[in-house]
């Protein structure tokens, strides 16, 4: 049985050449023989950077992860990164997580670099995603790549890129990369390796990171409240191992429990149907010790360890998953805290979130009268607010899908400070009879009671990316006047960079980078965006809620009248 789709054979047929290896050659031909439709898959586009850099499926053909896709894009890195430093020695930092084919695929890539007469630092071992955005800057090189699919499920694998400051490639370097790859051959492709400019590294690295670690997400809590803090930790099969239990312990936080199932690497992450601590099943192993032991502090952490699920204590005792935007206000209020009682602030500093987190964190941010910056998806934008504002201090930023930066030390999420972090406030709390969880519902009381949720539709392969590109086409030909009684007021189109105010008929221009995400405003403050997943074939609705919260013990009550209500905007706009 063969394709009906000439361009797809053609495209497949130029793999079936002596330019690739005997494997390749001989899964294509199969592909071609038995499985038109994977053959589509595998060739109808090529891999794209998105949001978190390039993810996909493993396999052959230019639509998957593999050594030549890679290859290419490195050797279009190479070239691009001479032009961009003539006549300087070219260093890169390389490290890979816990998936399958991650080693073998850094080693690739380390070899591209090395054929390019471009020096190379290559870990030794896995390490956390942060602690590669880390080295860029303390090994001073040009470039860092780190091999990754961040939470995907284990058929992905995946490849970022990091610029000089730390921070992943942004414009205009990531258009002017994509350009120089899209004009490549397969045949261009330098795969022999010059060893001699290849370096393992690992342990001095790791000491220079943990100090950094312990410096930035440590304060002044008593050593008897951080011993007192009973925390179970998890990395889900994934990199925070080799990291987050040494940095605690740097720290003074003796009482951990580590989830021994979970704690050897493996890129199939046999014990969860997802490595996402952003779902509550992922942590169920972790909930269970915390129930047995007692324990204040469950922290979750995903394959690359830049994300971080965190669950406390209720007021009822019971343990709860808060998410994102949860764990990100309390952070952010106790750096602020932090900052404000040292005497730190000084009128020139900031905190960043995106577009889609929760608008609480504005009223927060802003009543210590600290700036408030909002950016696109990804903390690639965050990192480049730090490099494009040299004159304001960074105090630390956060986005809803389980991501937060303290400090500037590191130019991406970083689940190893954030961690610590999370930890020093609850130990904090407890130690003056308060609680994480007590803080977030006071925190409510000041700024607002705010509920979000999110709705991911997974829409998978070249039908579903039709399907996601038509539901956006669809919102903007006819939008949504109306939300749960509530008149629509604003339209943001970060397509068109346009805002549109429905009440008094005017546009004003978003200064922001263009990006296909439109968002919704409704008169009562109801926030809903959609916008298609950089990374996965999911298009994603976010919806933000609130009301006024008068005390403490009035929050189930109002926080269920949310939850009634979110309920509703779902059934009405037909989202899942």
């Amino acid at each position: 049985m063969a394709t009906n789709k000439p361009e797809i054979l053609q495209k497949a047929e130029e793999w079936l050449t002596d330019i690739f290896d005997k494997d390749t050659r001989s899964e294509i031909k199969r592909l071609i023989d038995e499985n038109p439709k994977e053959l589509e898959e595998s060739f109808y586009k090529n891999a794209e950077f998105g949001t978190g850099g390039m993810r996909g499926v493993m396999g052959v053909g230019t639509n998957r992860i593999n050594k030549y896709t890679l290859g290419k894009n490195t050797q279009g890195l190479s070239n691009y990164l001479k032009e961009s430093f003539p006549n300087k020695e070219i260093k890169v930092a390389i490290a890979y997580d816990c998936r399958n084919n991650s080693q073998e695929l850094a080693k690739v890539v380390a070899d591209v670099f090395s054929a390019n007469d471009i020096k190379v630092f290559l870990f030794s071992e896995l390490r956390p995603t942060p602690e590669l955005s880390f080295a860029v800057k303390h090994l001073d090189c040009q470039c860092g790549i780190v091999l990754t699919a961040s939470h995907n499920p284990p058929e992905y694998n995946g490849y970022k890129v990091y610029w000089e400051d730390g921070g992943q490639l942004v414009p205009p370097q990531d258009s002017g990369l994509i350009d120089v790859i899209n004009n490549l051959d397969y045949s261009a492709i330098k795969f022999d390796a010059n060893e001699d400019l290849i370096v393992k590294i690992d342990s001095e690295v790791d000491k220079a990171f943990a100090e950094a670690s312990v410096e930035n997400g440590s304060f002044d809590t008593p050593s008897s409240a951080r011993e007192d803090l009973k925390i179970v930790f998890t990395s889900l099969h994934g990199t925070s191992i080799t990291m987050v239990p040494e940095v605690l312990e740097k720290a003074g936080f003796t009482n951990v429990h580590i989830v021994e199932e979970q704690r050897k690497p493996n890129g199939n992450f046999p014990t969860v149907e997802s490595p996402n601590p952003e779902e509550p099943e992922a942590l169920k192993m972790a909930l269970e010790i915390a129930d047995k032991e007692n324990a204040d502090i469950v922290i979750g952490t995903d394959p690359d360890c830049d994300r971080l699920g965190v669950a406390v204590r209720d007021l009822n005792g019971n343990m709860i998953l808060l998410n994102g935007n949860q764990t990100m206000l309390v952070m952010t209020w106790f750096l602020l805290e932090e900052w404000k009682n040292s005497n730190k602030l000084k009128g020139n500093e900031f905190v960043a979130s995106t577009i889609v987190s929760t608008p609480m964190l504005k009223n927060l941010t802003e009543d210590y009268g600290v700036e408030y910056k909002e950016v696109l998806t990804g903390f690639k934008w965050i990192a480049k607010l730090i490099k494009d504002h040299p004159e304001l201090d960074f105090i630390g930023g956060g986005e809803e899908s389980f991501g937060y930066m303290v400090g500037d030390f590191v130019r991406d999420k970083d689940a190893v400070t954030a961690t610590l972090l999370a930890c020093e406030i609850a130990a904090e709390m407890k130690g003056e009879g308060n609680s994480f969880y007590q803080k977030l519902l006071e925190l409510y009381t000041q700024y607002g009671l705010y509920k979000e949720e999110l709705i991911s539709l997974v829409k998978k392969g070249i039908e579903g990316e039709k399907e996601i590109k038509q539901m956006l086409i669809d919102l903007r030909e006819n939008p949504w006047e109306e939300i749960d009684g509530e008149k629509v007021v604003l339209i943001e189109d970060y397509k068109s960079s346009v805002a549109r105010n429905l009440l008094d008929r005017t546009e004003s221009s978003i200064d922001i980078p263009k990006s296909n995400v439109l968002i919704y405003y409704t008169e009562s403050g109801t926030k809903i965006a959609a916008r298609p997943s950089g990374t996965e074939p999911k298009i994603k609705f976010y919806i933000s809620v609130n009301t006024d919260l008068d005390s403490v013990e009035n929050y189930e009550k109002e926080d269920q009248k949310l939850s009634e209500k979110i309920a509703r905007i779902r059934k009405e706009l037909q989202l899942g």
